[in-house]
C-alpha cells in the first residue's frame, strides 16, 4: 500500500472577486489621516488656490479586498503625493494626476482558507465612523462575517451562519446539484445583507443596530464594525419565482428594498424569434422586524439575455438592467433603454429606443460606478466602456455609452474611493488604475507618452519591460485618451474628460493550461544532488486571448555569476563605504569602497574600484586576526573593524583609534585580563558587542571628534542571566516609527537630534534601541545609550501569536500564555531551545512597520511584524505590578513602548539543523539588491526573503549548497549586486537575474504572446519550446460562412446578405499556429525561431516531442508530433490531421523544422505519445498504435475508446488514458500478438481533466483529476476480490483540491537523508491549476504517513480556522450529486499541517506528545518532504 501527500507550492493568483471597503479604518479616520502628511498647502496659504486643492481631491481611500480561489487578501492603497514644484524633473518618469505621482497596494493581512470563496460582499453602513466588515459565502450554504481587529492586527470572525445539514435539508427541495453557488449582496446603508442559496432560498441577514449615544468619547476612540445580528429565510417559490438571475439592493428607500431579476418561463436559442422577452424585475420592501416583504413595484418584458442588476447611486437611484445587447434603466416612476447592437429587441408598442453609434456586446461584462452617474464596464474582450446616466434633476432622460481605452480581460472591477479603481483578472495581471475627471492640460503630454491602453505594466515598475500596446484593438476608438459626451449638460461639465494612469499591478500566472520542465539559461551542467534542481524552470501557458503569456517560473533563485574566486576557510565578508571629500553622492547610489574578508586567523582587505585589488598590506586594518564585524560609523566617514580582542576606527585606509577590550574591575577583582568579543552589531554611532562570557559592551561613538569609547551597561551587572543574543535597531526616518508606540509620544523629542545637529547631512531623526534575548527565553528592548527598558516579553522563544509588553498589560490580556502546570512538564525540553540570532529592521516606505526576527538553534526562524494597539486605556490607572519588584518601576512605565505589539507572520524557511550559539551570524539585511529589499538567510539551506508590499516573498537558493557569508556589493562592474562565500570555499560575485519579478510566490518572467497559448512541450537537445498559440483574427462574415458550409449553401448565404446591409459583416475566428521559441542564452530574452501555421478552421490540439524507431534504418528519431482538428460546425463530420516534423541538425539551415509526414484522419487528433518506438495516436474515439518507416505511419494495433480521449500517459508498455466523460482506462501493449489489451478501468463516470502515473518504488498508481476539482488515485490489483477479477481499478485515495487541475507532470524525487533504506525510484506529480496555483502530490512511506495523519486529525480541532471552516469537510471528495462510493482517506494535506509550525512552542510539544511522537521528529518529517520536493 502506498501513501501520498498533497502540498501547494504556489498559491492561486487569478483573482475571482474584488471589493472595496473601509476594513482597517473608518472613513473619518482615513480623512483625518490623509490630512496629516505635509501637503503643499501650509495653514497660511489660501485654501482655494489650486495647489492646495490638488492633493485633497483624492478623498479617503478604502481598502481593497481580493479573493483568489481560497486565498483572501486585504490591501491598503498607499499614494505618493507630489511635494511642491521642485519635482518638475521627475514628472517624466511617472504621470502626475490630481497631485499624486504614484500609488501602490500594500498588504494588510492575508489568509488561506479551508474552502473556496463563492461570493463576497462588503457590509457598510455608510456613516463616517464605523468600519465595514467582509461577508463571505461558501459552497452549499455557509456565510462568515469578518471584521478587522486592531488588537491582533488581523481579521476576526464576527459571525457564522450555516444552512446545511439535516435541519435545513428542506431548503434543497430534494435537489443535489445547483447551477451556481451561493451569492451574497449587502444593503448600501448596511441595515442587512441577503444571500441566495440553493437557487431559490433567500437568506436575510439582519445587521445589529448601531449604538445609542454616538458622541461618547469611548465610541470615538475605536470605530466598531458592522455586525450581523440574526437571520431568517424567505422561500422565493412562494413569490412565484422560478429562475433567479441576479438580485441587488437599491438606494433611496426608508426600508431596505431588494430588486430581483428573474425569468418567468425560460426560453432557448431555437425559440428566440417568437419568445424573447422572458425576464422581469420585482422590487420587495424588506421589513425585518415583521419578517414581511411586500412587492412595491415590478417591470416585465425584459430581454431573455438580461443577467446583471446595477443599483444607481443617489441622488438618481433606481436600477440598471444589463443585457447582452441592451441596457435598461428602471425606477418606480420612469424607465428608458439603450440598444447596443442590431440583435437587441423591443417589445411591441414600446417607444423607439436609442441606439449606440458603435456595435458592442455586453455579456459577461464587469461594472463599477466611477461617480454617481458614470458607470464603467470592462467588456469580455477587454475594452473599457463608460455609460452616463443623463439626469435632469427630476428623472432620467436617457443613457449614453462611449468607448474608452482597451484594457485587460477582467473578472471583477471595483472603485476605490474617488480616484482609483481596481480591475481584478483571472486571465491577466490585475491593475490598480487612477482616474480623474477633467485633467489640467499640463498633464496630458505626460499621459500621451504612455501606451494608449491600460495594459498590464504600471509605469513605475522597476526594470520590467513595457508591454507594447495591444495590436488587436480597433484602433480608431483606442487612440483617444478622453471620452467626449456630446449631451445636454449633465451634473458634470459638458466636455467630460476622464484620464487613466495605471499605478500598480498584481501578478497573476493563471490559468495554467499546460507546462513544460526545461533548463534555465544560466544552468550549471556540473551540478549534482539538490543543486541540480535549480537548473530547471517551469515554462507555463498562462492567460487568454490578448493577455496570453508564456510564464517562466522558478522555485529557487540562481544568481547570474559575474566572477568567482577560490577562497578557503572564510568566516565572513563585509563591504564598507568611505566618504572622501570628493563630493557628496546621494546615499542610495554611493559605491562601496572596500571589501573586508575575514579568514580563520587573518583578514584580507580589497579595494572595490574598477576591479577588486588586494590592499591588505597597505591599510591599517588589523589583518593578523579574524574580523567579527565591520561597518561604517559617523555617516560613512569612518569604518569600524571589530575583532576578538578589540576594535579599530579607520579613516579610509588610516587608523584613527584602536581599543582593547578588558574586564572591568568592578566585575572581577582578580585581574584585568582581556576578554574576547563573540559577536557585534553596528548602528551608527553605536556598536553593541556580545562577549564570550555572555555579557554585553557598548561602544559609544562621539560625532565631534569621531572617536569611540567602551561602556558596560550597569543594568546587566546585577542580573546573573546570560544573554543568548542581542542586536541594535536603528529606527530612523522623518518620523521614527517606534515613537508612535509610546504613551508619552507627544512629549518625546528625538534623542538623536543633539548628535546629528552639527553634522548637517541628516535631517532624519533617529532613535536607537538595543534588543536582547536572555537564555531563559525572555526578550527585552532597551533605549540606547541610557539602557532604560522600554519593552519586555517573558517567553519570546515559544513563538506565541501576539507579543505585547509585559509591564503595561495585565497578564490575562496576553494571548497564548501557558499555564503553570504544563510548563513544568515541558521545562527540560524547552530549556535547550534558545534564540541564537536576533534582527530588527524597518524597510523603506512611508507606512512600513518594523519586522523582528529571531533564529532558534533548531533552525526555526520566528518572524514578527510590529503594530500599534493602544489597548491600555482601562488598566493605565492601576500601577502595573512588576514581577521582579525593581524600584524604578513607577517612573519607568511612563516612557515604555506601551502600545507596541508584534504579531507573528508565517514564513516558510526550511533550515532544520542545530546551530550552536557561537556560529557566524546568518541573517543579512539588504536594502537594494537589484532593486529589491529584504533579508538573506545563510546556512545549510540559504533563503532569500524579499519584502514586497510589506509581505514576505520567500525564495530558496539551492544552487551552491550551504553559504557561510553574504554581503551586498555596489560598484562600477556590479550594479546593486551581491557577494557570497560557499562552504566549499568559493567567493562568488553575482547579480539577481533582472528578467524575473520576485513579487510573487515564485520568481516569474512573463513573455507576452498576444494570443492564447494552449500546450507547450520541451525539446531538450536544442533547448527549444514548441507551443500552440491561437490568435483571434477578424474575418468578413461571408468568408467565414462560405468556407464552413458547402458551396451551394454558401451561394444562398451571399445572396441573403446583399439585402441586410446594416449587419456589421465581420466575425472573430481563432487562427492557430505552432510557435517554436527559444530562451536566448546571454540576454535571457524569448525569441520566436519558427512558426508553423495551421490551415483555416484547423485547431491544433496537441504538440509533443516523440521518439520513434525508424523501421527501415533501425535508428531512433526525435520528431515533433502535432495533432489537429477541423472545427466546421455541427453539420460537417469531424476530421483531423497528424503532422510530424523533424528538427534540423545544422545551425545555419533556413528552416529550423521540416515537415516529414502529414495525414488526415477521421476524428479529431486529441493526444499523441510515443510507446517503445511506436507512435500512439488518439483520433476521435479510437486509439491507434503506428510504426514509423521514415516516410509513412502504418497502424499495427488499435483500441476503441468510449468517447473522446483527453490525455495519454505511458510507462514502459502500460498506457493510461482519460476520457472526457468515462473516467480512466488502463491498457497494456504486447509486442508478440501486437495488440492493445484492456487491463482495467474505472467503472464510474468522471469528466477527466488530466491523468498521470504515480510511481513509488515498484508500486504503480494512476492519478486523475476531474471537472469537480477532485483528485483520485487508483491502483490495479487483479488478485483482490473487489476488483472483479482485475477488471476494475480500485481507489487508493481521493481528495478535493478546490481547483481544476489541468496538468500533471511526473518528476523524480530527491533522496533525503532521513531513511537509509529510501527507495530511489520515487516520482512526485507536479500539478498546475486553472487558478494559477502549483502544487505536488508525492508518495510518502507508511511510518511518516501514519504520524502525520494523526497530527492532521489533531490539528483540525487544535487550531482556530479562519471563518470557522472545517478542513476535513473541504477535502472530502465532491461528487456534485452524482453517485459515488467514498474511497479511503490516504492523503495527508500539508495545507493543514503548515499550521503546526505557527503554533507556540508549548502547543507544539503538547500536540506531539498527544500523538505519541516528538516535535523534532515532526519537523524533520516536514523538512525531509520539503527537500525531496524542491524540484525547481
Amino acid at each position: 500500500m502506498s501513501y501520498a501527500a498533497y502540498k501547494m507550492m504556489h498559491w492561486p493568483t487569478g483573482i475571482d472577486y474584488c471589493a472595496a471597503g473601509f476594513i482597517t479604518h473608518s472613513p473619518a479616520e482615513a480623512a483625518a489621516f490623509s490630512s496629516l502628511p505635509p501637503t503643499i498647502s501650509g495653514p497660511e496659504v489660501d485654501v482655494d488656490s489650486s495647489a492646495a486643492r490638488a492633493p485633497q481631491r483624492v478623498g479617503p481611500t478604502p481598502n481593497l479586498v481580493v479573493v483568489a480561489a481560497n486565498v483572501l487578501e486585504v490591501y491598503a492603497v498607499r499614494t505618493d503625493a507630489v511635494m511642491g514644484a521642485q519635482d518638475g524633473g521627475t514628472s517624466s518618469l511617472a504621470a502626475v494626476l490630481d497631485g499624486i505621482s504614484g500609488a501602490r497596494l500594500e498588504l494588510v493581512c492575508y489568509y488561506r482558507l479551508h474552502g473556496n470563496i463563492e461570493s463576497m460582499a462588503v457590509l457598510s453602513d455608510g456613516t463616517e465612523n464605523t468600519r465595514d466588515s467582509i461577508a463571505l459565502a461558501f459552497k452549499d450554504a455557509k456565510v462568515a462575517c469578518l471584521e478587522f481587529d486592531d488588537s491582533i492586527n488581523g481579521l476576526r470572525t464576527s459571525s457564522m451562519h450555516c444552512f446545511e445539514g439535516p435541519d435545513w435539508l428542506h431548503l434543497k427541495r430534494g435537489r443535489e446539484s445547483f447551477a451556481f453557488g451561493p451569492v451574497i449582496k449587502a444593503d448600501p446603508q448596511g441595515r442587512c445583507g441577503a444571500a441566495l442559496f440553493y437557487g431559490l432560498q433567500m437568506i436575510i441577514l439582519k445587521a445589529a443596530q448601531s449604538f445609542v449615544g454616538e458622541d461618547e468619547p469611548t465610541r470615538m476612540l475605536s470605530s466598531a464594525a458592522v455586525r450581523i445580528d440574526s437571520s431568517y429565510v424567505i422561500d422565493l417559490r412562494h413569490l412565484e419565482m422560478n429562475h433567479i438571475k441576479d438580485f441587488t439592493f437599491v438606494h433611496g428607500y426608508i426600508e431596505p428594498v431588494l430588486v430581483i431579476l428573474h425569468e418567468q418561463e425560460p426560453t432557448w436559442a431555437g425559440r428566440i424569434s417568437s419568445k424573447n422577452q422572458t425576464c422581469m424585475i420585482s422590487a420587495f420592501s424588506i421589513s425585518m422586524s415583521l419578517k414581511q416583504h411586500p412587492m412595491i413595484w415590478s417591470s416585465a418584458k425584459l430581454p431573455h439575455d438580461a443577467y446583471q442588476l446595477l443599483a444607481v447611486p443617489p441622488p438618481i437611484s433606481g436600477i440598471l438592467v444589463i443585457c447582452a445587447n441592451s441596457i435598461h434603466y428602471h425606477s418606480q416612476s420612469t424607465s428608458c433603454s439603450l440598444a447596443l447592437n442590431s440583435f437587441s429587441s423591443q417589445p411591441d408598442g414600446s417607444p423607439e429606443t436609442l441606439k449606440t453609434s458603435f456595435h458592442v456586446e455586453l455579456d459577461a461584462a464587469k461594472a463599477t460606478w466611477l461617480s454617481h452617474d458614470i458607470v464603467m464596464f470592462s467588456s469580455k474582450n477587454g475594452e473599457i466602456l463608460l455609460l452616463t446616466v443623463v439626469y435632469d434633476g427630476r428623472s432620467v432622460q436617457r443613457l449614453d455609452l462611449m468607448k474608452s481605452k482597451a484594457s485587460i480581460l477582467s473578472s471583477g472591477a471595483t472603485t476605490l474611493g474617488s480616484s482609483f479603481f481596481f480591475l481584478g483578472s483571472h486571465l491577466a495581471d490585475s491593475l490598480l488604475v487612477q482616474f480623474s475627471f477633467g485633467v489640467p492640460t499640463s498633464v496630458l503630454p505626460d499621459l500621451a507618452d504612455e501606451s494608449a491602453d491600460i495594459e498590464g505594466d504600471p509605469p513605475f515598475a522597476k526594470r520590467l519591460k513595457r508591454i507594447p500596446s495591444d495590436v488587436l484593438q480597433d484602433v480608431n476608438s483606442v487612440e483617444e485618451l478622453s471620452f467626449h459626451s456630446n449631451s445636454v449638460p449633465n451634473s458634470l461639465d459638458s466636455a467630460q474628460k476622464i484620464s487613466f494612469v495605471v499605478r500598480d499591478a498584481l501578478i497573476n500566472v493563471g490559468p495554467l493550461k499546460d507546462f513544460a520542465y526545461g533548463l534555465r539559461t544560466n544552468s550549471d551542467p556540473n551540478a549534482a544532488g539538490i543543486a541540480k534542481q535549480s537548473n530547471y524552470e517551469l515554462v507555463c501557458c498562462s492567460g487568454h486571448g490578448k493577455n496570453g503569456t508564456l510564464s517562466a517560473l522558478q522555485q529557487s533563485i540562481r544568481p547570474d555569476l559575474i566572477t568567482e574566486v577560490e577562497l578557503p576557510s572564510c568566516t565572513g565578508i563585509w563591504t564598507v563605504y568611505y566618504k572622501s571629500s570628493r563630493g557628496i553622492i546621494t546615499e542610495d547610489n554611493e559605491y562601496h569602497a572596500y571589501l573586508i574578508i575575514s579568514l580563520e586567523s587573518r583578514t584580507m582587505v580589497l579595494q572595490t574600484g574598477d576591479d577588486l585589488g588586494e590592499v591588505t598590506e597597505t591599510v591599517d586594518y588589523n589583518v593578523q586576526a579574524s574580523t567579527i564585524a565591520a561597518g561604517n560609523l559617523f555617516g560613512r566617514r569612518r569604518v569600524i573593524q571589530v575583532y576578538a580582542k578589540g576594535a579599530r576606527v579607520l579613516d579610509g585606509s588610516f587608523m584613527t583609534q584602536e581599543l582593547n577590550f578588558t574586564m572591568h574591575g568592578s566585575e572581577s577583582s582578580l585581574t584585568s585580563e582581556p576578554l574576547a568579543a563573540a559577536s557585534a552589531s553596528i548602528a551608527d554611532p553605536y556598536v553593541l558587542l556580545k562577549m564570550v562570557d555572555g555579557t554585553v559592551r557598548l561602544l559609544v561613538g562621539d560625532h565631534s571628534n569621531c572617536t569611540i569609547s567602551v561602556n558596560a551597561p550597569t543594568v546587566f551587572a546585577s542580573s546573573s542571566e546570560r544573554i543568548s543574543s542581542c542586536t541594535l535597531h536603528h529606527d530612523r526616518g522623518p518620523e521614527p516609527w517606534l515613537r508612535k508606540a509610546r504613551t508619552d509620544a507627544w512629549l518625546s523629542t528625538g534623542i538623536g537630534e543633539a548628535t546629528d545637529g552639527n553634522d548637517g547631512f541628516s535631517h532624519d531623526q533617529s532613535d536607537i534601541y538595543c534588543i536582547i534575548c536572555f537564555e531563559s527565553g525572555k526578550l527585552e528592548i532597551f533605549e540606547v545609550p541610557s539602557f532604560k527598558c522600554v519593552f519586555s516579553v517573558e517567553d519570546f522563544v515559544s513563538g506565541s501569536a501576539i507579543l505585547s509588553d509585559d509591564l503595561s498589560h495585565t497578564k490575562d490580556a496576553v494571548i497564548g500564555v501557558p499555564d503553570a502546570t504544563t510548563v513544568s512538564v515541558k521545562k527540560e525540553e524547552t530549556n535547550n531551545i534558545k534564540i541564537v540570532e536576533l534582527a530588527m529592521h524597518r524597510w523603506s516606505g512611508q507606512f512600513s512597520r518594523p519586522f523582528l526576527f529571531g533564529l532558534l538553534n533548531d533552525g526555526t526562524l520566528l518572524c514578527y511584524h510590529a503594530y500599534c494597539y493602544d489597548g491600555s486605556e482601562s488598566n493605565a490607572q492601576c500601577a502595573p505590578s512588576s514581577p521582579n519588584g525593581s524600584s524604578d518601576i513607577d517612573n519607568a512605565s511612563d516612557s515604555r513602548l506601551r502600545s507596541l505589539r508584534f504579531h507573528r507572520v508565517s514564513i516558510d524557511v526550511s533550515a532544520r539543523d542545530d546551530i550552536s550559539s557561537f556560529t557566524r551570524p546568518r541573517i543579512t539585511i539588504f536594502n537594494n539588491v537589484g532593486g529589491y529589499e529584504g533579508l538573506f538567510l545563510g546556512g545549510p539551506r540559504p533563503t532569500w526573503v524579499f519584502v514586497c508590499r510589506q509581505r514576505f516573498r520567500v525564495h530558496p537558493q539551492l544552487c551552491d549548497g550551504p553559504i557561510v557569508a553574504f554581503t551586498v556589493l555596489h560598484n562600477v562592474n556590479c550594479c546593486h549586486g551581491l557577494i557570497y562565500v560557499t562552504s566549499q570555499g568559493f567567493l562568488k560575485i553575482c547579480q539577481l537575474p533582472s528578467a524575473y519579478n520576485y513579487d510573487n510566490y515564485w520568481p516569474v518572467q512573463k513573455v507576452p504572446l498576444h494570443g492564447t497559448p494552449h500546450q507547450v512541450t520541451y525539446y531538450a537537445e536544442q533547448s527549444l519550446y514548441s507551443l500552440i498559440v491561437s490568435v483571434p483574427v477578424v474575418r468578413p462574415l461571408t468568408q467565414v460562412l462560405s468556407s464552413m458550409a458547402d458551396q451551394e449553401l454558401g451561394l444562398h448565404i451571399e445572396s441573403d446578405f446583399t439585402v441586410g446591409d446594416d449587419l456589421q459583416k465581420v466575425y472573430t475566428v481563432d487562427e492557430f499556429e505552432v510557435r517554436i521559441m527559444e530562451l536566448e542564452k546571454p540576454s535571457g530574452r524569448w525569441e520566436t525561431r519558427f512558426t508553423i501555421p495551421m490551415q483555416p478552421f484547423e485547431n491544433a490540439l496537441t504538440v509533443r516531442i516523440v521518439t520513434l524507431q525508424n523501421t527501415t534504418t533501425k535508428e531512433n528519431e526525435t520528431l515533433m508530433a502535432i495533432g489537429t482538428a477541423y472545427v466546421q460546425g455541427e453539420d460537417v463530420a469531424a476530421r483531423g490531421r497528424v503532422l510530424l516534423f523533424s528538427f534540423s541538425k545544422t545551425e545555419n539551415s533556413q528552416n529550423l523544422v521540416t515537415e516529414v509526414y502529414s495525414k488526415e484522419s477521421k476524428g479529431a487528433v486529441s493526444a499523441v505519445a510515443s510507446l517503445q518506438g511506436h507512435l500512439l495516436i488518439a483520433s476521435g474515439p479510437k486509439i491507434t498504435l503506428n510504426k514509423w518507416t521514415g516516410s509513412e505511419l502504418t497502424a499495427v494495433a488499435f483500441y476503441d475508446a468510449p468517447l473522446h480521449v483527453v490525455s495519454l500517459n505511458i510507462v514502459k508498455n502500460f498506457i493510461l488514458f482519460g476520457d472526457i466523460h468515462k473516467s480512466i482506462y488502463f491498457l497494456s501493449w504486447k509486442e508478440q500478438g501486437s495488440q492493445l489489451s484492456l487491463l482495467a478501468k474505472d467503472f464510474g463516470s468522471l469528466e477527466s481533466f488530466a491523468t498521470e502515473f504515480l510511481i513509488d518504488g515498484s508500486t504503480l498508481s494512476l492519478v486523475v483529476s476531474d471537472s469537480d476539482k477532485n483528485l483520485q488515485i487508483f491502483y490495479y490489483a487483479p488478485k483482490m476480490v473487489e476488483s472483479w477479477k482485475g477488471q476494475k481499478l480500485l481507489s487508493r485515495a481521493e481528495f478535493h483540491v478546490g481547483a481544476h487541475v489541468s496538468k500533471l507532470l511526473r518528476i523524480q524525487m530527491l533522496p533525503t537523508q532521513g531513511l537509509v533504506s529510501e527507495k530511489t525510484n520515487r516520482f512526485a506529480l507536479v500539478f498546475g491549476t486553472l487558478d494559477g496555483g502549483i502544487g505536488c502530490i508525492a508518495p510518502v512511506d507508511e511510518l511518516t504517513f501514519r504520524r502525520l495523519q494523526s497530527l492532521q486529525r489533531k490539528l483540525v480541532d487544535a487550531v482556530p480556522h479562519v471563518c470557522g471552516l472545517n478542513p476535513r469537510s473541504f477535502r472530502h471528495f465532491k461528487s456534485n450529486g452524482k453517485a459515488h462510493r467514498p474511497g479511503p482517506d490516504n492523503i495527508i494535506d500539508f495545507e493543514l499541517l503548515s499550521h503546526y509550525e505557527m503554533l507556540s512552542l508549548g502547543e507544539q510539544l503538547d500536540i506531539a506528545q498527544q500523538i505519541g511522537t516528538t516535535r523534532s521528529q515532526i519537523l524533520s518529517n516536514f523538512s525531509d518532504f520539503l527537500l525531496s520536493t524542491s524540484f525547481l
